[in-house]
């Protein structure tokens, strides 16, 4: 039959053959098995990490936990006597004050070196002070602890530089023994050991205050917020990991001070002075008393971790 002229006949098109479903596969199995191998490559690759913790922490505090619960004096074989340490150290009244010490310097390195910190990286930064004033409170930090207090002994020994210039400005009432008496003496050097901690603070804030994004600021300030108030709304709370970074430095290194007692008071008059670390030290290294001094560095240990614990469970963000 003939098709008209410019038409064109439409054919019909064949069946397509049918396709057969593809098989389902198993995937909650791969996925399974995914995991798992990521799972086991993780731990290889952390596998050293593990080891090298092992044997640099964990075996040295296990075996100063069993020597905890001996009585060894460096010469004579030791001998297991169980709790008996740990019974004698908390009668003890020379534990009690190096305790209470420890304390006095968590307290006064938490609130000196952070919040002076703070408030000198806060005035730098927004004043635009010149270069030299902030380094005038960060090079004490490069600092060993060791010069800080060789510094600061000069500076508050019974003749030194502190009583001779109150003297020449007939402060004579004011000179004081510094060193020898407490709690003084311990006032004094967390003092000194603020001079030399506050660096670091002003260095993190710094940081910190830099990284504030500069529309939020002036989103406040349009709002009518200036001053304190500004910063207390406004910049603080972006300060945030800053701020707990510079805490945990703080509670870190109160809890270990060791160099500018030692240097300072050697721990006294007496042992008045002394916190834990320093009391650690003159048990196991001066008196060989290596039992006591054991039960005194796990003691430290544990509060050093749960102190830590506290509060790093308390500054992360809690997830859903």
């Amino acid at each position: 039959m003939t098709e008209p002229a410019g038409q064109t006949a439409v054919r019909p098109r064949a069946p397509e053959p049918e396709r057969k479903a593809p098989r389902a596969r198993n995937r909650g199995s791969n996925v399974r098995y995914d995991g798992f191998a990521a799972r086991a490559g993780s731990a290889v690759h952390l596998l050293p990490a593990v080891l090298l913790v092992g044997v640099l922490l964990l075996v040295p505090f296990g075996y100063t936990v069993y020597q905890s619960l001996t009585d060894y004096d460096g010469l004579s074989t030791a001998q297991f006597v169980g709790l008996d340490n740990y019974v004698a150290l908390f009668g003890e009244e020379r534990f009690h004050r190096s305790l209470l010490n420890t304390v006095i310097w968590m307290v006064g390195t938490l609130l000196l070196p952070v919040l002076l910190g703070l408030m000198i990286a806060v005035l730098t930064n927004a004043s635009g002070w010149a270069t030299w004033v902030r380094y005038a409170f960060v090079l004490p930090y490069a600092i060993s602890g060791t010069a800080t207090a060789v510094i600061w002994g000069f500076m508050l020994r019974s003749d030194g530089a502190i009583n001779q210039v109150l003297g020449a400005f007939g402060l004579d009432e004011l000179q004081r023994e510094w060193l020898l008496s407490w709690p003084m003496n311990t006032i004094v050097m967390i003092l000194a050991n603020t001079w030399q901690a506050v660096g670091i603070a002003v260095i993190l804030f710094l940081v910190g205050l830099q990284t504030v994004p500069r529309e939020t600021v002036e989103a406040g300030m349009l709002d009518g917020a200036s001053g304190f108030r500004l910063f207390r709304s406004i910049v603080f709370p972006q300060l945030r990991p800053v701020t707990v970074v510079v805490v945990g430095i703080s509670i870190a290194n109160s809890l270990r001070v060791f160099d500018v007692i030692w240097l300072l008071t050697n721990g006294g008059p007496g042992w008045v002075s002394e916190t834990l670390a320093v009391t650690m030290y003159r048990m196991t290294f001066v008196l060989s008393e290596y039992g006591h001094g054991s039960a005194v560095a796990v003691v430290l240990a544990v509060i050093v971790v749960s102190v830590s614990w506290v509060y790093l469970r308390q500054q992360m963000p809690k997830r859903g």
